[in-house]
């Protein structure tokens, strides 16, 4: 009579903890990122507790520093808000993409997951849920990246707005931006239609810097989807 073992089944803390070590090696680009928010924040004029609050209340890298900028250049109240609507739309794509794994949840654990739900967190939950065994407590790897990198956000803005003025500018740590969201895509392009999807959203990227209301972003969205859809329709292969 043979016997089969039988499958492990993830426990809440299993899946927290995984979230927390696979988030861990990305806090290396999102802790320079808001160390410059910080600094970035004072220098706008916000006062030091308005920095610390955007980083909880917010909680968007690139939507913070686009606030901080206009603020400080005395863009209109209205204009600012709807600027950091259009970047944080982006946040719709990744709820779109995740939801079918969560939507069993109730309200109790979807409002604070879709808090949590940032760049960093989604790449790396989006990778275990669609590539491991569903589990009945998968949920809890989001809230371990998501508790993450919220923590760790708000260690670095609150060290940006303590200790800001005196790192040297020859540390360029603004460079710390664009090289975290590369370290979140790299790995994930394995075929064509990825590929494609990358190149024509970096290509919009580019050129629509100068539309208003960093609506780039949007639009390289749309466009990397629609090219990557296209490129699928022909047939996909592995990108060696």
């Amino acid at each position: 009579m043979s016997s089969s073992t039988p499958p492990t089944i993830s426990t809440r803390s299993r899946e927290f903890w995984a979230g927390v070590r696979q988030e861990l090696p990305l806090q290396l680009g999102v802790a320079p990122f808001g160390l410059v928010f910080g600094v970035l924040g004072i220098a706008s004029g916000l006062t030091p507790l308005q920095t610390i609050l955007l980083s909880s209340i917010i909680f968007g890298g690139a939507s913070q520093v686009v606030f901080a900028q206009l603020w400080g250049a005395g863009v209109p109240a209205p204009v600012v808000g709807a600027s950091v609507s259009v970047i944080n739309l982006r946040h719709a794509l990744y709820s779109a993409s995740i939801a079918p794994y969560l939507r069993s949840l109730p309200l109790v654990w979807r409002v604070p997951l879709a808090y949590l739900l940032t760049d960093e967190a989604y790449a790396v939950t989006i990778h275990r849920l669609r590539n491991e065994p569903p589990s009945p407590h998968q949920h809890y790897h989001l809230l371990g990246t998501g508790m993450t990198l919220w923590v760790c956000w708000q260690i670095t803005t609150v060290t940006g707005v303590l200790f800001g003025a005196t790192i040297p500018q020859s540390w360029s740590l603004g460079f710390a931006i664009p090289l975290t969201f590369i370290a979140i895509v790299a790995p994930a392009i394995r075929r064509r239609a990825d590929l494609a999807a990358c190149l024509t959203a970096g290509i919009i990227s580019v050129v629509g810097q100068p539309l208003p209301w960093k609506s780039w972003i949007i639009l390289a969205a749309i466009g990397g989807i629609a090219a990557g859809y296209l490129t699928h329709r022909h047939g996909t292969r592995e990108v060696a």
